[in-house]
């Protein structure tokens, strides 16, 4: 091939892959929105509650002995970790794909070809000394040193070692976001089994006070100032009332049993103090400025980085567009015989080759695949602004709840006050002749109720502050 020959095909080789690398479908191009309200309802302060660590936050020895038992032995958190050890080795997995790779190659074999044969006719005629054949059959051996590299010209293997990199941070926040979970289920579960213990305790103290009530009518009954259905209901009312008894002792079980699964234990009693339900209220909470969600909570720095990594391998897919540059080389020693294995340099061998390679026809699978990452980028955008909305709102809401179930407290408080003024009241109307046993039995079970739903009010309280700290980003460090 003359020189002339050699530059037009080096020439229509070029154009190739300039038309190759030039037919690209434009990328999708947004921007997430991060702009958010300057404050929740107004307030100015700037100190956030997210900032506290959560033993400094929530004060109760026990629960926070549990939180770090579940920190240790939570068979889901553990999972994640190794998650975050799988994301660490694909760095190292990256890291080593844009550079050399080089193996030791070693080898030995017989062959035997046809005299007939061109190879085997040539081979016949040939001699390795004066006087000596070719020898038959032939040996092989070899022994050698090999290399290869992609030569990253477009920065397609380091950016997938940034995007192992990124999804390596991710999954950290992940870990961190999972931490936020796990310790407000703790502290929940937690209020809730004091919850239950002090519900137990006031349905005891008033199935006391109707079994005393029960002997009062009974003794009425005697002197025939009552019927029989009066005896009948109130004794109904006792009893409905021990069957509770033993459905919140079901729920105590379960509460624990949840609490137990969650600090990795097989079941057994949860240390607590119940006697300090009405005075359990964790550190006031602080909510700081909206802006700081994004650095405080996991699940949106999480959705950043996923978002960082998402516009990365877009650059990936499109680089598959373009040529890529590999380099093969190799040096070693080969003979038919041992004894000439290591001559130098009648044994030595040595090889270094380029490909320059492009995809011309038949590109759909690298099309979709770049569809794929810019659909994929502008869905972690979406993400991203979703995950923002989405804890501006969770903290606008706990901060109403928290307004609303302190006066709605109030009120219930002062409820229970004045059906329990009532229970007494009815007690001495009714021995006195001035009211029915309906209205006495109607009273107590009215102040049960109340102080029933006045425990849940508190609890309720107790539930929305933990879920604010979460909401606020709380809870990891």
């Amino acid at each position: 091939m003359t020189r002339i020959h050699m530059n037009k095909a080096m020439g229509l080789l070029g154009g190739l892959l300039f038309f190759a690398a030039c037919s690209i479908p434009p990328a999708v191009q947004k921007t997430p929105q991060t702009n958010t309200p300057a404050s929740f309802a107004g307030s100015q302060d700037t100190v956030n509650s997210a900032q506290l660590n959560w033993r400094d936050y929530f004060k109760d020895p026990n629960l926070v002995a549990l939180i770090d038992t579940a920190l240790l032995h939570n068979q889901e958190l553990n999972i994640m970790l190794q998650e975050i050890q799988v994301a660490n080795n694909e760095i190292r997995i990256r890291k080593g794909e844009y550079l050399p790779f080089v193996n030791v190659r070693a080898g030995a074999g017989v062959e035997k070809v046809g005299r007939y044969t061109s190879q085997g006719a040539n081979d016949a005629n040939t001699e390795i000394k004066p006087g000596k054949e070719f020898p038959e059959p032939l040996g092989d051996l070899m022994v050698g040193v090999y290399a290869s590299w992609e030569v990253d010209i477009w920065k397609k293997l380091h950016n997938a070692k940034k995007v192992a990199a990124l999804k390596y941070l991710s999954t950290i926040e992940g870990r961190n976001f999972m931490v936020t979970h796990l310790v407000a289920e703790i502290a929940n579960s937690y209020y809730e089994l004091l919850a239950l213990d002090n519900q137990l305790e006031i349905l005891q103290q008033n199935i006391a006070i109707q079994q005393n009530a029960l002997e009062i009518i009974r003794q009425e009954k005697q002197a025939a100032r009552v019927t029989e259905l009066a005896v009948k209901r109130f004794e109904a009312e006792v009893l409905k009332n021990q069957s509770q008894v033993y459905a919140i002792r079901q729920q105590i079980i379960e509460t624990e049993n949840r609490i137990n699964f969650l600090v990795g234990r097989f079941p057994g009693p949860v240390a607590r103090q119940s006697n300090q339900f009405n005075t359990a209220l964790p550190e006031p909470i602080r909510t700081g400025v909206p802006s700081q969600l994004l650095v405080n909570r996991p699940d949106i720095r999480q959705a950043e980085l996923e978002l960082q990594a998402n516009k990365l391998e877009v650059a990936i897919a499109r680089a598959n567009f373009y040529p890529s540059v590999s380099i093969v080389a190799g040096l070693g020693y080969r003979a038919f015989n041992p004894a000439y294995l290591f001559s130098t340099p009648e044994s030595i061998l040595y090889g270094l080759a380029g490909d320059l390679m492009a995809p011309l026809v038949n590109r759909n699978a690298i099309k979709a695949n770049y569809a794929n990452a810019n659909a994929k980028q502008v869905q972690a955008v979406f993400n991203y602004e979703r995950s923002i909305l989405n804890g501006f709102i969770e903290v606008s809401n706990q901060l109403s709840k928290i307004e609303n179930l302190k006066q709605g407290y109030a009120l219930k408080d002062q409820q229970v006050a004045a059906l329990a003024q009532s229970v007494a009241i009815s007690g001495n109307l009714f021995k006195s002749a001035r009211a029915d046993y309906m209205e006495v039995l109607l009273t107590q079970r009215d102040v049960l109720e109340a102080r029933m739903e006045l425990v849940e009010t508190r609890k309720e309280q107790l539930i929305t502050l933990v879920n604010i700290y979460q909401a606020l980003g709380g809870g990891w460090k």
